[in-house]
């Protein structure tokens, strides 16, 4: 019987423009091997999309298969199933293989080819699950094993001012979907409607800003009455009515990297309680908005804003932290844990970190004004301060829709 490959090298086509130039990922791969370096490392096994999508630009679908990036000093090389066909060649900085499904784990296999056996390998704790955890040490027999996904989040905070370009188009483009939702806002409308001419809109966008890229992920939560008082509750079918509390959230992807713009609005008139709740996020918002600088620390802003809220008789509904880091992160991939806006986080902001202002407080059914309340808007921090680049207005004066 032929003996069948457990991997190879499938590139197909000519490589695809990628988010960012050669010199970007290169710059990128060598804070990395600095990382390895440092602790002693021989290689990473790089396997959670983020990573991958950082250091090599290919946002993989997993689908229930293994993907992962091997870096050593002299080579990056992504590994990818043979379901994806040539695409994962064609949009990785890099080299490539293929695994095939001739036999159960040739993931590994691909991976031990390029790791080596025997040798000190970073992995990441807090993507690889214990399964592959224990298929990494059968196949790869590493002498030694640490976790690398802290040191590349600390890399990952700090935005090149090409990531910042990008996201600068992504607050953009969620502007530009806030405006497409308040304007389908009506009586009677769905949700699901509401939110579907958002995500078109900024859809279409990136199609025209990004005409090389690849499109996947946009989306929108637009949420109504009691379905406000959570920040990721999905869209439902229900329908407005008049003196509704409502949530604007839009969410555009590009290659991987996530931007956001939400808002509260109402349709009608809100009544004063909603209203002097309203005003109140709004202004916790201004303070927050005020804090972000070069040298404040995120449990010190979180405090500020805590004292904000306590002195009005709010704390106890505050929902989560106050803000966060962007860059590649999405609803199921990806987070930088280290730039949180949170009592638990010191982290102290510099410039070219990119972080969200978002306080939300949610009333219970049942209470004046009840719902929940939530304002973002996102800032780059700058050497003498912070630029918020998210254009869409906030509070009553803008968005109580006749």
């Amino acid at each position: 019987m032929t003996e069948r490959s457990q991997f190879l090298t499938f590139h197909n086509g000519a490589k695809a423009p990628l988010p960012f130039g050669a010199e970007e990922y290169e710059a990128r791969l060598a804070g990395l091997r600095r990382i390895l370096a440092e602790a002693g490392l021989d290689a990473a096994v790089l396997t959670s999309m983020h990573n991958v999508a950082y250091y090599s630009g290919f946002l993989y679908c997993a689908f229930g298969r293994p993907y992962g990036l091997v870096v050593t000093p002299e080579t990056s090389v992504t590994i990818s199933a043979g379901i994806d066909g040539g695409q994962p060649w064609r949009r990785c900085h890099g080299y490539n293989l293929t695994y095939t499904d001739w036999a159960r784990d040739n993931f590994w296999r691909a991976a031990r080819h390029v790791a080596g056996e025997g040798r000190a390998v970073g992995m990441e704790e807090d993507h690889l699950t214990l399964a592959e955890a224990e298929k990494l040490r059968a196949f790869l027999a590493p002498r030694e094993l640490r976790d690398v996904a802290r040191p590349a989040m600390r890399q990952r905070m700090v935005k090149s001012p090409a990531e910042i370009a990008l996201i600068r188009e992504g607050a953009r483009i969620a502007d530009l979907g806030g405006w497409a939702i308040r304007e389908a806002i009506a009586e009677g409308a769905r949700e699901i409607d509401v939110a579907m001419a958002g995500r078109d809109a900024m859809e279409r966008a990136i199609a025209d800003a990004f005409p090389e890229g690849e499109y996947r992920d946009t989306w929108v939560w637009f949420q109504s009455g009691l379905n406000t008082d959570g920040a990721h509750n999905p869209v439902t079918a229900r329908r407005l009515e008049v003196g509704d509390l409502l949530s604007l959230n839009t969410f555009p992807m590009i290659s991987g990297y996530y931007t956001a713009l939400e808002r509260t609005l109402t349709l009608g008139a809100p009544d004063a309680a909603t209203r002097a709740i309203w005003e109140a996020n709004v202004a916790a918002h201004e303070l927050g908005l005020s804090l972000i600088r070069p040298g404040a620390r995120c449990d010190e802003i979180t405090a500020r804003i805590n004292a904000f809220f306590a002195e009005r008789d709010l704390l106890q509904y505050r929902s989560f932290g106050y803000g966060h880091s962007f860059g590649i992160l999405s609803h199921y991939y990806g987070r930088e844990a280290g730039l949180e806006l949170r009592e638990d986080v010191e982290t102290v902001l510099e410039p070219g970190m990119v972080v969200s202002m978002e306080p939300m407080l949610t009333i219970p059914e049942g209470r004046p004004g009840a719902g929940g309340y939530r304002e973002h808007d996102i800032l780059v921090v700058t050497e003498d301060g912070a630029e918020n680049i998210t254009g869409f207005p906030y509070g009553p004066d803008h968005n109580v829709i006749a």
